[in-house]
């Protein structure tokens, strides 16, 4: 059963080695992030599952200790999912990367840490279930959701202007800070991949996780930034 979810953006800029000199416009971010962590770790949850997304092959299940590397940023930095090695394991995607250097950050401790990426393009329905299965099962079960909203929200985003793109982010930021399992599956595939919203997907999945948990959530964090809307929620 999931009793806790973290909800965070996943931008390389995150990590302050790859952002460099403006690591600091992102303090705020991080943050916040590193609460949302902190409000799963109180939950004592049995594992955390760490969801984020990934183009195929990458997709897929990653064991705990599973590396992932900032190397192709120009950054000599590695990162571990979790304590224990695993000999063997597929490179972590860029998603879970991520959210390993925030576990890093916090010390997490909690509990034993897996990952799964799921395909950006993943259906709906698919996203659902696949929450629901992470949910099954009397342990209890914390997630790490990993996720950027549209990049779309200035002339200088990555994918130039939408007007749709604030209504877009605004509807999400909502459905995250209310802990809506509706509306976050009621998310268009289409318009989140017009606006190239990465978090679609993961969103998906946790809306899946958390149906009938009765978990209440948090909006920490929502702000576009290089004109990409970062979420960044805590449910509990």
């Amino acid at each position: 059963m999931l009793v806790a979810a973290a909800v965070c953006p996943c931008p390389p800029l995150l990590v302050p080695e790859l952002a460099a000199g403006a690591a600091p416009e992102l303090d705020a971010l991080r943050a916040a992030c590193l609460d949302a962590v902190a409000v799963a770790a109180a939950a004592r949850p049995d594992r955390l599952v760490v969801v984020g997304s990934a183009a195929p092959p990458r997709d897929g299940r990653y064991p705990q200790g599973a590396v992932g590397s900032f190397r192709g940023f120009g950054v000599d930095l590695d990162v571990r999912l979790g304590r224990d090695g695993a000999v063997g394991a597929r490179p972590l995607p860029l998603s879970l990367a991520v959210a390993a250097w925030l576990l890093e950050r916090t010390g997490w401790s909690a509990a034993p840490v897996e990952g799964l990426a799921v395909d950006a393009a993943l259906a709906t329905d698919a996203c659902l279930a696949a929450g629901r299965d992470l949910a099954a099962g009397e342990d209890r079960v914390a997630l790490l959701v990993t996720g950027d909203g549209s990049a779309c929200r200035t002339l200088k985003a990555p994918g130039y202007l939408d007007d749709r793109a604030e209504p877009f982010d605004a509807a999400t930021a909502a459905a995250l800070g209310a802990a809506d399992t509706a509306a976050l599956a009621g998310v268009d595939a289409d318009l989140a991949r017009e606006l190239q919203a990465g978090g679609r997907a993961p969103w998906q999945v946790l809306a899946g996780a958390a149906e009938g948990a009765g978990l209440r959530g948090a909006l920490l964090y929502d702000e576009a930034p290089y004109g990409v809307g970062y979420h960044v929620a805590a449910w509990s």
